[in-house]
């Protein structure tokens, strides 16, 4: 699995033009899963995505998580993580996880991050969404697993 975690003053997702979800402070997070992923995979990073500390503490260093600043996330997939442009022009999805594996790891990724004391609004998945980020910073981390490893 791959989060690519935003430190945002806001952010916001309408969905297919319509339904408008937004956060203040927190994290913007991209999620991707990989057909290796595993529920272990998506437990472990939405733990390590808690207790990130990339909010700055009163002496300006790194020091503080999601929870210690009252932060929200807003979770989005986005397969396109797992895109491989090795090869030519076009990116190689052939990595990232069918629908239905990765539908179902992105709603464990959720679940354990409401777990942590985290409010999380969300994407909707499969859909088409218009992604607006606020970068603070920037500040923008790539936390990814695949098989324990």
């Amino acid at each position: 699995m791959k989060a690519l975690i935003q430190r945002v003053t806001e952010a916001a997702v309408t969905i297919e033009h319509m339904r408008r979800r937004e956060i203040g402070a927190g994290f913007a997070i991209l999620l991707g899963v990989g057909t290796q992923d595993t529920e272990d995979d998506a437990l472990w990073l939405a733990s390590k995505t808690a207790k990130l500390r990339i909010f700055s503490n009163d002496e300006g260093k790194f020091d503080l998580s999601l929870a210690d600043v009252g932060g929200e996330a807003l979770v989005v997939s986005q397969f396109t993580l797992y895109g491989d442009c090795t090869n030519g022009s076009r990116p190689d999805f052939t990595a990232a996880a069918r629908p239905e594996q990765a539908e179902k790891l992105y709603k464990t990724y959720i679940s354990a991050l409401k777990q942590e004391g985290i409010h999380v609004k969300t994407g909707e998945f499969g859909a088409h969404m218009d992604v607006e980020i606020h970068n603070d910073g920037p500040v923008t981390i790539m936390l990814e697993r695949t098989n324990g490893q």
